[in-house]
């Protein structure tokens, strides 16, 4: 049996852009809306080397405040998910345009169980297309490593994870607001961690932050914070060129 957890991440920028309400019109006879029809990996089997599409699947409402995407490639790599590629490192607030302007402001999340893995390196998982599920207001994906189901969907202003986990006494979620300076801290008592990212290629004030708030339905049992490689359980709060944190809890049968 395995234990269902749902994640809500509220998030606040700098930057909003203009918006605009977008009604799908469909007649009475049909089943299916407009959005059903679009897939969002069109495009993604390329890179740097290979300029073949330049997409990644953007799932986000219309004129949303922020995108979400699985990530595949290195932090940096304007190219952040390709389709060609059989491991995910996390699920990635982005902002980006195009590749060739990457990111701005953009952070993750992966769940993991068993040994803890946070780097992002370590922490990627083998995931296939078979097992995946691309529309542009839904994501899902087994995650072959840890066992996990992640689920996201979005909002004008947030998103919403589910991650179902294997009966373990040792699963995580790992927040990386990567690097370039970032923030976050740990908050127990209201299962919560909150932090920003200042992570950007140019064009934003010298003072930029974006910032996110991440609320979790299940109570925190484990706590750390890292940075780079280097993990730190005696601390709930942290801020560096690279900052990261972990929250835990056990994953057990519910009777």
């Amino acid at each position: 049996m395995k234990t269902t957890l749902k994640v809500l991440i509220p998030v606040w920028v700098f930057f909003l852009m203009a918006g605009s309400n977008v009604v799908a019109q469909t007649t009475k006879s049909s089943t299916l809306e407009p959005v059903d029809y679009v897939n969002p990996l069109m495009g993604t089997d390329s890179k740097f080397s290979l300029s073949n599409g330049n997409t990644y699947p953007a799932i986000a409402l219309p004129w949303g405040m922020n995108f979400w995407t699985p990530q595949t490639a290195k932090m940096g790599d304007g190219w952040q998910y390709a389709y060609s590629a059989d491991k995910i490192r996390g699920f990635k607030q982005t902002h980006q345009p195009s590749p060739w302007m990457n990111d701005y402001g953009n952070f993750s999340l992966m769940p993991v169980t068993g040994e803890l893995k946070f780097t992002e390196e370590d922490r990627a998982s083998w995931f296939s297309h078979k097992a995946e599920t691309v529309q542009p207001h839904y994501y899902s994906v087994y995650l072959a490593e840890y066992d996990v189901t992640a689920e996201f969907t979005t909002t004008e202003r947030a998103a919403r994870f589910r991650f179902t986990f294997p009966e373990n006494d040792k699963s995580y979620i790992v927040i990386d607001a990567f690097d370039q300076g970032s923030y976050v801290k740990i908050i127990p008592e209201e299962n919560k961690v909150v932090g920003y990212s200042t992570r950007n290629s140019g064009g934003v004030p010298e003072n930029f932050r974006n910032y996110f708030v991440i609320e979790f339905d299940k109570p925190i049992e484990y706590t750390a914070v890292w940075e780079k490689d280097r993990l730190d359980e005696n601390k709930t709060e942290l801020s560096g060129e690279h900052a990261g944190a972990v929250i835990g809890f056990s994953t057990k049968r519910v009777k």
